[in-house]
């Protein structure tokens, strides 16, 4: 392409300077023989210019040619490489299903070598060992369903013994620990007597040893079952396992669970028992300060209208009560105009207040903080807790049960102590109240009584509250 460009460049050139010479060549004189050699040279251009045209036009067809073969040679090269790359596929879909067929198979080698491993520790129960391999180190699959066609063989001849009760000579401990000889009577494998020095009923110790448990009627039944007898009711301690020891569950008594809520367990205890007390001494209280105020008025009316004053006082102060202390009070001052009456009722009954409301916000601020310390007994129990899973990790749940013991059980105290104190806080108040009302009406009744007013009840009329009577004039 470069080539055919200068060939026309040096043409152009050419042509241009042939035709500048000739034009020169015309404008000035010049002989013949000039003149043919200017045509000489134009002729010898021409031709020159053919050669070279016909060249360029060869380069243009074989260039031509060379692009289609290169053109066709870049298809088959794209056709190849379409073919490489189905065929890349295909092998990275046949190398998948090989790996998942190594897979399946190491899946395969491991859930067998896991079975002969259980199958191994479970036959070593009943002393039975699986065959060895005489190459430990390589895995042979012949050999290993042989040991798994043995262990199923001997697996079925143990349920066989297990589904049996067997009598055989063994070793047992009793409850302080002593080891026993005798013979050791096998139901299955999930239950135990012994007979023997102590004969009952056997429960697992850990380790596949046995020790004796209480259990009613357990001597009689080992010693039968040891002497080839026939029960037809049997008394039995089943167990899971002899791997396993079994502990005899022990009651707690209020103490232990006392003793499992922690200080603050103890803390909760000692304030319900102070609202118990306060609960009962206030309970006390308010009995003596409303011992019938109805009845004394009613004792107190008619000495009132008869103006008999001396001897409604002496009634009073026989009482001593709050109910008689208010209406002493009142009945020393009846002569006092009516405000000022009141005033000193008013006084009075406040001056009985303090004593009536003895303990009643003690106990409702004990029924308020013992939820408090509940929550945090439960906060310092879940603490207790992650100190022992930080230093000995949950193996053993035993070590967590301090913590979430003293979690609970503050909880519980804290709510059995709020619910009962809150409910006699508000019960205990309400009585409270209503022994304040009816100190202030039995002294207002005295005083209409004295002002010559008599209270007329109507039943079947149901009045606002303060207006439950009317008053009338005194016949």
């Amino acid at each position: 392409m470069i080539m055919r460009c200068r060939i026309l460049c040096f043409s152009v050139l050419s042509l241009s300077a042939l035709i500048a010479f000739s034009g020169r060549a015309q404008a000035e004189p010049a002989g013949t023989d000039l003149d043919r050699a200017y045509r000489k040279e134009f002729a010898f251009l021409e031709a020159e210019k053919r050669t070279l045209t016909q060249r360029v036009a060869e380069i243009d067809r074989q260039t031509a040619e060379k692009s289609r073969a290169a053109a066709g040679e870049l298809d088959n090269l794209q056709g190849r490489l379409m073919a490489i790359g189905v065929e890349a596929d295909q092998l990275a879909l046949q190398l998948a299903d090989a790996e998942r067929a190594i897979e399946t198979v190491s899946e395969g080698e491991d859930v067998l070598s896991n079975t002969l491993t259980q199958a191994a520790a479970q036959l070593e129960k009943g002393h039975i060992a699986l065959p060895a391999i005489a190459d430990e180190g390589t895995a042979d699959p012949a050999a290993q369903v042989k040991q798994l066609g043995f262990a199923f063989g001997k697996a079925l001849e143990l349920l066989d013994q297990y589904g049996k009760v067997r009598v055989a000579q063994g070793e047992y401990f009793d409850a302080a620990g002593k080891l026993i000889q005798g013979k050791v009577v096998h139901v299955g494998n999930v239950a135990a007597y012994g007979a023997g020095a102590q004969s009952g009923a056997l429960a697992p110790v850990g380790g596949g040893k046995l020790k004796l448990w209480p259990a009613e009627d357990g001597t009689a039944a080992a010693l039968a079952l040891a002497g080839g007898e026939r029960l037809s009711k049997l008394g039995i301690f089943l167990y899971e396992s002899l791997d396993k020891g079994v502990e005899e569950r022990k009651e707690k008594t209020v103490a232990d669970i006392v003793k499992a809520g922690g200080v603050i367990g103890w803390v909760i205890i000692a304030i319900g028992l102070v609202a118990l007390l306060m609960v009962l001494a206030r309970i006390v209280i308010l009995m003596r300060s409303a011992s019938n105020t109805e009845r004394l008025v009613e004792q107190l009316a008619p000495l009132v209208q008869r103006r008999d004053i001396d001897k409604a006082i002496a009634i009073c102060a026989k009482t001593n009560n709050a109910a008689g202390r208010v209406l002493q009070a009142t009945l020393e001052h009846l002569d006092a105009s009516r405000d000022h009456l009141d005033d000193i009722i008013s006084e009075r009954i406040l001056k009985e207040t303090p004593s009536i409301d003895r303990f009643g916000q003690a106990i409702v601020v004990i029924a308020a903080v013992a939820p408090l310390l509940g929550l945090l007994g439960t906060v310092t129990g879940m603490i207790s807790t992650f100190d022992v899973i930080t230093e000995f990790g949950t193996g053993n749940p035993k070590l967590l049960s301090g913590g979430i013991s003293e979690a609970l059980i503050t909880t519980e105290f804290g709510l059995i102590v709020a619910i009962p104190g809150l409910l006699f806080g508000n019960v205990l108040s309400g009585w409270a109240e209503r022994i304040k009302t009816d100190m202030d009406r039995a002294a207002l009744r005295i005083t209409n009584i004295a002002a010559g007013k008599v209270v007329v009840q109507r039943p079947q009329r149901i009045d606002p509250p303060g207006l439950s009577a009317d008053l009338a004039p005194a016949e």
